[in-house]
């Protein structure tokens, strides 16, 4: 079975050779990004706060368990969090597109990002990967849950089921430009678990696009929690750096 896999895989790269999904410079394999293309993105690849994976400023010596003072203050309630990269003007030209223009063929090598950014936490505990679920009304306008794409290539490179319909979303107002403060109050209530029994004594790692205040994932996470799942992670693609 492996062996007509690999001669599949052949044909297909013969028919359809792999580019860069940004500028189409010819790569080794799907889903990668060129040299030129991955340079420009300002990975979270230095000393980084061991809880939430906040980037420090490189340069200095950290300490492997560090944390950043968010976490420090006991305000980050996930058992962990991780993003590939920072939401910038480089980033967001990867992001945007892809949640908002149907860019999807951005979503192999976004999702294999995210899967290099989890290289330093333990994952062998994860029993679902389950991405922000979208509100009906927005996934009917969108046509597709962003979040859902990138979390397909995460479960399978870890060999665990995804969950897409334990946990209903309403809808509300895009929480674009609000405040961290205003995005906390602007997501309660917006998660319903529905399938608990699916949810109890699990380990679930939460899948996001890009992470801004992280009031999503917190919310999520209290859903979850109270409908019996043992620990709640997350990952995404990129995330808003502010100057601590």
């Amino acid at each position: 079975m492996v062996k007509y896999r690999q001669i599949f895989q052949k044909i297909i790269d013969f028919i359809y050779p792999p580019v860069c999904p940004l500028c189409h410079t010819g790569v080794s394999i799907h889903g990668e990004f060129c040299a030129d293309c991955w340079t420009a993105i300002n990975w979270i690849d230095g000393p980084h706060c061991a809880r939430c994976g906040y980037p420090f400023i490189s340069g200095y010596d950290f300490d492997d368990d560090v944390l950043c003072p968010v976490c420090a203050a006991g305000k980050n309630e996930l058992d962990w969090i991780r993003s590939a990269c920072v939401y910038d003007d480089a980033s967001k030209q990867i992001m945007l597109p892809f949640k908002h223009v149907g860019k999807i063929k951005y979503a192999r090598a976004m999702a294999n990002a995210m899967i290099w950014a989890l290289r330093d936490v333990d994952v062998s505990n994860i029993d679902i990967v389950m991405p922000v679920p979208l509100a009906w009304r927005r996934l009917f306008h969108r046509g597709y849950n962003q979040a859902t794409l990138l979390a397909r290539p995460i479960a399978h490179a870890m060999g665990v089921n995804i969950d897409y319909d334990s946990v209903r979303r309403k809808y509300r107002a895009n929480m674009g430009h609000k405040t961290a403060a205003q995005r906390a109050k602007n997501i309660q209530g917006v998660f319903r678990v529905v399938r608990p029994d699916k949810i109890r004594g699990k380990h679930i790692l939460l899948v996001d696009d890009v992470m801004t205040s992280g009031a999503t994932f917190a919310e999520l996470r209290r859903v979850l929690m109270k409908a019996g799942a043992a620990s709640v992670s997350g990952v995404s693609f990129c995330r808003v750096v502010h100057a601590l």
